[in-house]
């Protein structure tokens, strides 16, 4: 696929690469998800933030590779990818899994001294806030019927049996890690918090999405958006806007 060319590791994609950009946006995928989900946003930010794209093993162009199913092995890996990266102020956005792994990152860069300009938290429930899901221990046909419920993977895909089986191995995966993830609580984050909920999102109530709060010393918002899980595929122009929005803002002060 064309647009794995911006590849700078296995692991970070640089889609439009910008290397006088004032400040990085570092995205992080959902269960199942890849690199290219975030190519229209590095598209659409370009000019006013480079953004990096986190590619997890186990799909693509590293389908080959194991998955890694704990979110903070996941974490320690990212960090050290990142540090390269780190010579601008940078931003994290995570949708779903990407959510928590997003904040997993932002406990090491702070542990590291590397305050993230802000927090985006899309489609997740606060990490202190645990259901007990099981979606990972079911059969291909329940997983494949969760994906049809969360309506986060393109119709035509589910209904391509061969391509299926050959990505529910890393979808698994991602739904193990996200599913056995358990919050230890310590220190919360300096660096501010945006959190954005589809008002009819299964996977997270309003309560749920308001809890983020308590992991962060520094500014709290919360954006609602009509939509389900995933929200961000029916509002992306406005979501877009209010990330450059929001860097340009903690950026300047």
């Amino acid at each position: 696929m064309s647009t794995l060319s911006g590849a700078t590791s296995a692991w970070v994609r640089r889609f439009h690469p910008d290397d006088q950009a004032a400040t990085r946006l570092v995205c992080f995928p959902h269960a199942g998800g890849s690199a290219t989900y975030y190519f229209p946003v590095s598209r659409a930010l370009s000019g006013r933030a480079g953004v990096l794209a986190i590619q997890y093993p186990g799909r693509q162009d590293r389908r080959a590779e194991r998955c890694v199913d704990d979110v903070r092995e996941l974490a320690d890996l990212v960090v050290g990818e990142l540090r390269p990266f780190a010579d601008r102020p940078m931003a994290l956005f995570g949708h779903s899994l990407g959510a928590t792994l997003a904040f997993e990152v932002a406990l090491r860069l702070e542990a590291e001294g590397i305050v993230p300009l802000v927090l985006f938290a899309s489609g997740r429930r606060a990490p202190s806030k645990h259901r007990d899901e099981r979606v990972h221990l079911g059969t291909d046909e329940q997983l494949l019927r969760t994906l049809e419920r969360m309506s986060g993977t393109d119709a035509q895909v589910l209904r391509d049996e061969e391509m299926v089986r050959s990505l529910l191995p890393a979808i698994r995966g991602d739904y193990r890690a996200a599913e056995t993830y358990r919050y230890v609580p310590g220190p919360p984050l300096a660096c501010p918090i945006v959190v954005l909920t589809g008002d009819r999102d299964p996977e997270v109530t309003r309560d749920e999405a308001t809890a983020w709060e308590g992991h962060t010393t520094g500014p709290f918002a919360l954006h609602e958006y009509p939509g389900g899980h995933f929200f961000l595929n029916d509002h992306a122009p406005t979501v877009i806007e209010l990330i450059g929005d929001h860097l340009e803002q903690v950026r300047l002060g």
